[in-house]
């Protein structure tokens, strides 16, 4: 059997498996050169297609938009029953959002935790977290001798203190040079998103980044539709599929409306600080100018807008 047959019949066992499991564009961009024998395989080749071959987040005009996010609506009542309203809130003008988080008065009681898997639909079974509470030896700064899956009857335990850690949104994000189709980029007021629409799952932006801030949905993310939140940003919150990365977006939904991310609104020892860094003005920015802060491996030069300090 010649070489190119041997690669036809592959190719071939690969589209049938796919067609099987629902053809996706994942799959699609790994064997470009069948995709039109791998659209046959779908009963409804419209909808394959916008779903599919979606034109980059970046390149969409506001009509292309407002079509994505009725089909995404329309999946969402589909699927689970709920009726989800998809937004699109841009960049404010004049505004790098920042966080600082006082360590002094973090307990470690991972309500930041749960808050934020509830307001950013993440998934249940397998659990994906975007924070991680590091539990650390009162003296020490070693990360690396941390635990995050601690688990005491109460909290903060004895010559202990926590470090949560998340996307430090970085002025100079490694995760952004990596990925080879674009998928994720940096945003005008700082926050680093994601096209899962584009993302192709190959996970360089999770070994490039310096804080083990991304996650891979390795299953179809489980969420119970009754704990849905329907109110979706486009690059944020809104539901995700099997096979692509996602993060903490600093709750873009709701900051670029004036509100607070989730895990500052959970926090009941007031311990997160979120604002304009470039407002002189605001509590993030007079921290900063006040404060002996510091930044999570500041060695690797990413210029994180995520600072730690303690009173």
């Amino acid at each position: 059997m010649t070489t190119d047959r041997r690669r036809s019949r592959r190719a071939a066992a690969r589209l049938k498996a796919w067609g099987d499991q629902g053809l996706t564009r994942r799959a699609v961009l790994a064997t470009a050169a069948t995709t039109l024998g791998a659209s046959a395989c779908q009963p409804d080749l419209g909808a394959f297609w916008a779903a599919n071959f979606q034109k980059h987040y970046q390149e969409l005009s506001d009509e292309d938009k407002r079509e994505v996010f009725a089909r995404l609506e329309a999946e969402c009542r589909r699927r689970y029953g709920v009726d989800a309203r998809i937004e699109d809130p841009p960049p404010l003008s004049g505004v790098e959002f920042a966080y600082a988080l006082n360590l002094s008065m973090c307990v470690g009681c991972r309500r930041c935790v749960y808050g934020c898997v509830r307001e950013n639909n993440q998934s249940r079974s397998p659990q994906i977290h975007y924070i991680r509470v590091l539990e650390m030896t009162k003296g020490s700064m070693d990360v690396e001798r941390s635990d995050s899956y601690y688990d005491h009857d109460t909290v903060p335990a004895p010559d202990r203190y926590y470090m949560p850690v998340q996307c430090h949104q970085c002025n100079d994000p490694p995760c952004v040079k990596v990925c080879p189709i674009g998928a994720t980029w940096r945003e005008p007021d700082g926050i680093v998103v994601v096209d899962y629409d584009w993302c192709i799952g190959c996970r360089y932006c999770e070994a490039a980044c310096p804080y083990w801030a991304r996650r891979f949905n390795f299953a179809e993310p489980v969420v119970p539709p009754n704990e849905i939140n329907p109110r979706q940003g486009y690059l944020s919150n809104r539901l995700r599929s099997r096979g692509v990365m996602e993060k903490c977006t600093y709750c873009l939904h709701r900051t670029r409306k004036g509100l607070y991310p989730a895990c500052v609104e959970v926090c009941p020892t007031g311990s997160r600080k979120f604002g304009n860094l470039l407002d002189p003005k605001s509590e993030v920015r007079q921290i900063i100018e006040t404060k002996r802060v510091y930044v999570l491996r500041e060695e690797a030069g990413t210029h994180p807008r995520f600072f730690y300090f303690f009173d």
